[in-house]
């Protein structure tokens, strides 16, 4: 647990401390002016099952555009800040998947489980305003009403994923996750109006086959798995669509910079998730909790630890997402968010020895090279 937060803080000091030593551009990027270019910064969980949890509000991610990596003047140092950026968040993002999967194994209570892991992130960022490390966000009634409907998309992400991740294996998790810019595709043209190039169209073919294949071939499908990931992808397609709506050009509260606004939201999904999972499943784990401890599988210290991991892991790797993708342009974002799912499905097929079938590794490597061809195909189409 203590390694955990160490990590964490060391990526929080590289990042306060890189302007000083590193004459470089992407210094900017960090420092987000407009509240809907945090938004579009947010990494998604899951979310990554991420995007998610790749995580991103939008579903293309990354830095500004107009970033171009290893700027002038970035040299070595920027090179190592950026790769010890990426190894964080991979860590970060397998050490969640592992740990909330064994945490779902040995409690089967989702809702608590998500409850715990969201609210985990309230003892990282509150110490950082109090403390005054961190500026604290200053919002009004007004503000928290616009962002509201995006929380509780957020927590549909989060609570979606949770759940697949424990009715099905993580890998077939993140097969279905990878099809989450078809729904984004479907929402934006249905709420936004919003048309694509053609071949971005045609990069969702892929994916949809993909998908389909590893789904027909998948030895640990369950449709409460399948539709639980869909939720999370439905969510985080709905939370883009109306970040876009609600905040486009619009200047919310002080402070408010990409950490910040997902701090924010994890308060606001806090908040939500509590009565919700209490409607769901009241106090059951504590009484689980019990039962797995006298049963001999658990010490009470190393089950409370893995909640405790699950947790710290999920907002850790959220936290350190900003800090990578801040640092590279949307091709590198893509291509990076692609190697971490196939980083994450083979490590949890090893940590978990999960069975695939020769379908099942055909269709969900058709699938991810598929929304790395939707990244790419999304970047191209904003630079005409």
């Amino acid at each position: 647990m203590k390694i955990i937060f160490t990590l964490l803080a060391v990526a929080a000091t590289i990042s306060t401390s890189a302007s000083a030593f590193v004459p470089s551009t992407s210094s900017n990027v960090k420092s987000l002016s407009a509240n809907s270019a945090s938004l579009r910064q947010l990494p998604v969980a899951s979310a990554d099952l991420t995007s998610s949890t790749s995580l991103s509000l939008s579903s293309t991610g990354g830095a500004k555009d107009c970033v171009e990596e290893g700027g002038n003047g970035g040299g070595l140092s920027e090179t190592l800040q950026t790769g010890s950026y990426f190894a964080l968040w991979y860590l970060f993002n397998i050490g969640y998947n592992i740990y909330n999967k064994q945490a779902l194994n040995a409690l089967a209570y989702p809702w608590t489980i998500a409850t715990i892991q969201m609210a985990a992130g309230c003892f990282y960022f509150v110490p950082l305003w109090l403390t005054g490390v961190r500026k604290a966000p200053k919002l009004s009634t007004s503000d928290l009403k616009t962002l509201f409907p995006i929380a509780l998309c957020h927590t549909g992400v989060h609570i979606g994923a949770v759940i697949a991740l424990g009715a099905g294996a993580v890998s077939f998790a993140h097969i279905v996750k990878a099809s989450e810019p078809v729904v984004t595709c479907a929402l934006n043209a249905v709420l936004l109006g919003q048309v694509l190039p053609l071949p971005v169209y045609l990069t969702l073919l892929p994916i949809i086959g993909g998908v389909a294949v590893a789904s027909m071939k998948e030895l640990s499908f369950t449709f409460l798995a399948l539709g639980a990931a869909m939720l999370s992808n439905v969510s985080s397609a709905a939370r883009s669509v109306l970040s876009k709506k609600t905040m486009s050009g619009k200047e919310i509260g002080e402070n408010l910079d990409a950490q910040n606004l997902y701090a924010v939201l994890t308060a606001m999904s806090t908040v939500i998730l509590i009565p919700m999972c209490l409607a769901m499943e009241g106090t059951a784990l504590f009484t689980a909790f019990k039962s797995v401890v006298a049963a001999g599988q658990f010490t009470n210290k190393s089950l409370a630890t893995l909640l405790a991991l699950s947790g710290a892991c999920y907002y850790a790797y959220n936290e350190v997402a900003f800090l990578a993708l801040g640092k590279v342009n949307p091709v590198t974002h893509a291509v990076g968010n692609t190697i971490k799912r196939v980083v994450i499905i083979v490590a949890s097929v090893i940590a978990f020895k999960t069975p695939m079938t020769t379908g099942s590794i055909i269709g969900s490597s058709i699938a991810i090279f598929g929304t790395l061809l939707y990244s790419l195909a999304m970047n191209a189409s904003k630079k005409k």
